[in-house]
């Protein structure tokens, strides 16, 4: 039993240094094959600046939608949007790219972001290669 323990501590151990390695990786189960890949998820959070008048926020709000619309045109942002009742968690979204310090770097030229309007939270986030929301 103890071998056994041990063996799988040592599989997952192993797993986890060559996951950091790369950002892809597959494995089997039965007669399928399943590829993960590695992406970057963020987490949009409220800002300590506030919009003063609605005018102001819907310029602001034009502002991020065309930022995040040339990050999705490059097809380094796959998945965005907003939350419905996130409260301080304002939406969410998730990045094709290498690093969480990429992610962080393209996101913070946000006019959103930089004016503190919204604040960025960014890991590593593994899911299925090619996983499309319908």
């Amino acid at each position: 039993m103890k071998r056994i323990v041990f063996a799988l501590c040592l599989l997952t151990f192993a797993f986890a240094v060559s996951a950091q390695d790369q950002r892809e990786f597959s494995y089997t189960e039965g007669d399928t094959t399943y590829t993960m890949k590695r992406y970057v998820f963020m987490l949009l959070e409220s800002g300590e600046t506030k919009s003063k008048d609605s005018t102001e926020a819907a310029h602001y709000q034009e502002l991020h939608m065309a930022h995040l619309n040339k990050l999705a045109e490059s097809g380094k942002l796959i998945v965005a949007g907003p939350f419905e009742g996130g409260g301080d968690n304002r939406g969410l979204l998730i990045f094709d790219v290498e690093t969480v310090d990429e992610a962080l770097k393209l996101e913070g030229e946000d006019p959103t972001v930089k004016t503190n309007r919204l604040k960025m939270n960014a890991f590593y986030w593994w899911g299925a290669k090619g996983t499309v929301i319908k």
